[in-house]
């Protein structure tokens, strides 16, 4: 480090009545040398006090990692420029001799400026009668990396790079300010992370990855000799070309010049030009279109992570920006996903339905007390490439469209701008909990007919009479008086229609909403509205849109008894210098909880589950049979949910829990909602869902539920 005296205007301003800054500014502008005259001087020093004295250093863009719970696997990562810091003891020391020797021999004798590099650059561009030789230090063009990296608007971005005399003042004098402030080795270190060597590659870790595929410290010295050669033009020395030969001439001039520094011996030196260039080119993940073959199924968790994130204002002030910093940010994301509950889910998946099939099938599970998403797994392919997709499903397009499978990226399971899929019976649950929640006990009867005139007015329909809504039982065995633990282990349509009606539809839809339900389509929001929702009958029968994250989080809340967690697909997200990212002093990364019903309401509702699987209620009668009674003979251990299909069977859905996981599964064609799935494809969602969370949760404790407390028996 140098001494301050004189000030940085000042040593530059002696340069220049030495004629040697008139000289560079001459050779940046091909302007002759008796032309600056006074203007030199007097007009180049005024403009010298007129500039910044200290550079404004921002830290440069960065990647952004994203692995999967277990912290090893890599997912995909994201970025603008691929980039990643690296001090320089863990760069190779040829890496360090490399770059000083193309860059800058007397990198270790000047103060920022090379007077006599000046001169030299002089010379030669007045003979050449234009620029052919610079005279910029390492530490000049650190300079220039660092203003352009800093850059805010694209005037800016222009003014760090443009051949003018008034940028090479300001590097001049900010690289005297930075030899003052900065040590050589820190220059050196700053310099390796922010240089461009081509590919997308910006500093030495991401040129080391991409050309050879090996860590800085690893370099040898062909390969760090190849590398440094590449700063100085890295299209026109590009070693990936079929044609090596420019990039061969230079990395021998670099090793000459290594040689000639003394930094290598003349053997190295032999020994070194006589190689052949070897690379192992990799090409860096970038995106979720990039999660590799082997775990592409990861894409779809990938995108609704990248959902996730640009909600966050943690991350920027809108959706844009925040985007902006998940690729500038240099984070290291610990998500939700686990590899091992991921794999058997999608083993039970496409056990079921090929990829190769219109129907969707899909399902997700979560963790009930954290709302950590554990699984995202559905029989799709997540990849932009479409060209030998299968037929559109809806005759009408078939002739014109291609279809959404085997390859996709649509968001099929939660998050984006996807409505999802009617889900049925499925809604029965908020109409309970809504009653409960109300006071009204697991004992309430209803005689439930095979068809109920309603009291709820509809537009004329099958499923009217007159001028009200009459809906039907599926099967006339559902026919006599149910309770709640009956008409919910059953699915009981008329029974539920006339809960809601004692509880009131509003309540119904208030509960839905409180659990995380959005309305995306322009009809669910009418309905929802407070205005409109005491006469939504329908939607106990599930006419509403949902998707398979939120109708698993419903489950997973009532699993963790009334705590809804907001679904999370992050364990940790960790800034750059390895803190935790917080937002008004709160982890980012947190679980958001908050109880939105009493632990016995919960407890009672999964009482009433308890009758759909099989396992059986607690506290009361489940009238002899269940939908889903499978279910428990699969698991062998406590478990309840709840089935859901919608009018001749479109989509067929099935939701389970136990105290550890939840987990919804789905069949449906996002194409075309017309396609039925038909009885065939209506047991489907049961036995994934009993698979998953059975080989899930092998080894593990087999919890039982707490049964209510007589408040809401009867």
């Amino acid at each position: 480090m140098t001494d301050r005296s004189p000030t940085v205007a000042g040593r530059i301003a002696l340069l220049i009545r030495a004629g040697l800054i008139a000289g560079l500014v001459i050779a940046g502008l091909s302007y002759p040398l008796a032309a600056l005259g006074g203007m030199g001087v007097k007009v180049g020093t005024d403009a010298l006090q007129k500039m910044p004295e200290q550079l404004d250093e921002v830290p440069a863009a960065q990647t952004t990692y994203v692995y999967a719970n277990d912290g090893k696997t890599l997912l995909t990562m994201f970025y603008e420029e691929y980039r990643r810091q690296v001090p320089l003891a863990r760069m190779s020391p040829y890496i360090t001799q490399a770059i000083v020797a193309s860059e800058d021999t007397r990198f270790y004798e000047h103060n920022g400026v090379d007077a006599k590099g000046v001169a030299r650059a002089f010379v030669a561009n007045q003979k050449a009668g234009g620029v052919s030789q610079g005279a910029s230090t390492l530490t000049m063009q650190y300079v220039r990396m660092a203003l352009r990296d800093s850059a805010r608007t694209p005037k800016e971005a222009l003014e760090a790079t443009e051949q003018t005399a008034t940028r090479k003042l300001r590097e001049m004098r900010l690289a005297i300010e930075v030899e003052h402030r900065l040590t050589k080795q820190q220059i050196l270190e700053r310099y390796l992370n922010a240089a461009y060597f081509g590919h997308r590659a910006y500093g030495i870790y991401a040129a080391s990855t991409v050309f050879f595929s090996k860590q800085p410290k690893d370099l040898d010295l062909n390969e760090a000799a190849l590398l440094a050669g590449l700063v100085k033009a890295p299209s026109a020395y590009d070693p990936a070309t079929r044609n090596q030969n420019a990039a061969l001439l230079r990395r021998n001039y670099v090793i000459d010049q290594m040689l000639k520094m003394g930094s290598i011996t003349p053997s190295q030196a032999a020994d070194a030009k006589k190689a052949k260039i070897k690379l192992h080119l990799s090409s860096p993940r970038n995106d979720c279109v990039s999660v590799p073959r082997a775990i592409n199924d990861l894409g779809f968790f990938c995108d609704y992570f990248k959902s996730w994130w640009r909600e966050q204002p943690a991350f920027g002030a809108n959706p844009q920006e925040r985007e902006e910093n998940l690729r500038r940010g240099g984070y290291r994301v610990v998500t939700s996903i686990s590899p091992k509950v991921q794999r058997i889910a999608m083993k039970q998946v496409l056990s079921r339905e090929r990829r190769s099939s219109p129907f969707a099938h899909g399902e997700v599970v979560i963790q009930p007390g954290t709302g950590r998403v554990v699984s995202m797994a559905v029989n799709r392919r997540y990849s932009l490439d479409q060209e030998h997709n299968g037929r559109h499903s809806d005759w009408s397009q078939r002739r014109d469209v291609r279809g959404n499978y085997p390859n996709t990226v649509n968001p099929l399971l939660g998050g984006g701008d996807m409505a999802g899929y009617q889900a049925g019976s499925t809604f029965k649950i908020f109409t309970m909990l809504a009653a409960l929640d109300e006071g009204i006990p697991l004992g309430t009867s209803f005689y439930a007919p095979e068809r109920y005139v309603s009291k709820y007015i509809t537009a004329p329909g099958p499923a009217t009479c007159g001028v009200n809504w009459c809906p039907k039982n599926s099967s006339k065995s559902m026919t006599g008086t149910q309770t709640m633990w009956s008409g919910f282990g059953k699915s009981v349509n008329t029974y539920f229609v006339q809960l809601e009606q004692k509880v009131g539809a509003e309540k119904a839809v208030a509960m839905a909403e409180k659990l995380g339900l959005r309305w995306r389509t322009a009809v669910d929001r009418k309905l929802a509205k407070p205005s409109h929702a005491s006469g939504w009958g329908a939607f106990t029968l599930g006419v509403s849109d949902a998707t398979p994250v939120e109708i698993a989080n419903v489950f997973a809340t009532v699993a963790a008894e009334g705590s809804y967690c907001e679904p999370l697909p992050v364990v940790s997200i960790r800034n750059p210098d390895g803190s935790n990212a917080t937002y008004q002093h709160k982890l980012v990364a947190s679980p958001r909880c908050r109880r939105v019903f009493s632990p016995n309401v919960a407890r009672a509702a999964t009482d009433a589950a308890s009758c759909v699987t099989g396992y059986g209620a607690h506290r009361g009668s489940c009238g002899g049979w269940g939908t889903s009674e499978m279910v428990y003979g699969i698991m062998g251990r406590p478990v309840a949910g709840k089935s859901g299909t919608t009018d001749n069977n479109k989509t067929a859905w099935f939701s389970g829990f136990t105290p550890q996981l939840a987990a919804s599964a789905f069949v449906a064609d996002p194409d075309n909602p017309e396609h039925l799935v038909g009885t065939g494809r209506s047991l489907m969602s049961k036995y994934t869902v009993a698979e998953t969370l059975r080989d899930a949760l092998k080894g593990q404790p087999r919890l039982k539920f707490t049964p209510p407390s007589d408040k809401l028996v009867w």
